[in-house]
């Protein structure tokens, strides 16, 4: 829940996310849909609590998780309900934008989350006070990072690699993406888009959804077990075409 990119090409929208967590996480289950009371969700779940950081709704819609809001905040346990399922809670929706305006969040831990909904981008943050909710423009790459792993100085040297990244990749494909969400850097284990901070936590894995009108392409890659799988998945009752 730590490094988060949505790039828009060719009729499609990728959104990616590296999930650095503590050694002592149990570890993640494979992505493959659930069934809720919307209809299937596609998602990665989470070893302890069965939520998620990524999901993806047949209809096409995604929501993504990072820790923290815009500051390091101190985790102050325990909290009413683990923000995975929080997001499940918000996709499980016919709008996640307007759930995330009436859904109670007192004492659940601080997140930002990037949505992806009927061809629109948002982002929501709860700061453990105030909601904030904004619409993004969906016709440019953006990339988010941790409040509760990065300082501003090493989020906008992040922001930096993406941009020159971009430079050299106009129109990447998911293969592309996911070699930069694992191998950009400067040999620095703490503030590389893989990390590995003494053991303690570290990028367990990578997860990317290659969005269109017709699928959802989910990319998994176990980082600890070295290994990486593809599943595809039709999207249906489709509100709009990405």
């Amino acid at each position: 829940m730590c490094t988060v990119t949505f790039i828009p090409s060719h009729q499609q929208v990728f959104l990616t996310s590296n999930r650095d967590e503590k050694y002592w996480r149990a570890a993640a289950a494979y992505p493959k849909a659930y069934t809720l009371k919307t209809g299937n969700i596609i998602f990665p779940m989470d070893g302890d609590a069965g939520g998620t950081w990524f999901g993806v709704h047949q209809r096409g819609n995604a929501l993504v998780f990072l820790n923290g809001a815009f500051i390091r905040h101190t985790p102050n346990p325990p909290y009413r309900k683990s923000r995975g399922l929080v997001l499940l809670d918000l996709l499980d929706q016919d709008s996640s934008s307007g759930a995330f305006a009436s859904i109670d969040l007192s004492n659940i831990e601080p997140f930002t989350a990037v949505n992806w909904e009927a061809g629109e981008l948002f982002e929501y943050r709860w700061d453990g006070k105030q909601k904030h909710h904004q619409r993004l423009p969906a016709d440019i790459p953006h990339i988010w990072s941790s409040a509760t792993l990065y300082d501003e100085e090493v989020v906008i040297k992040r922001k930096n690699w993406f941009n020159e990244w971009l430079e050299e990749h106009p129109h990447p494909t998911q293969k592309e993406i996911l070699h930069f969400h694992q191998f950009t850097g400067e040999g620095d284990q703490h503030n590389d888009l893989m990390i590995n901070r003494d053991g303690k936590v570290f990028t367990v894995s990578v997860t990317s959804a290659a969005i269109t009108g017709e699928k959802i392409v989910m990319q998994y890659v176990d980082v600890k077990q070295s290994l990486a799988e593809v599943r595809e998945f039709p999207i249906t009752n489709a509100s709009i075409k990405a």
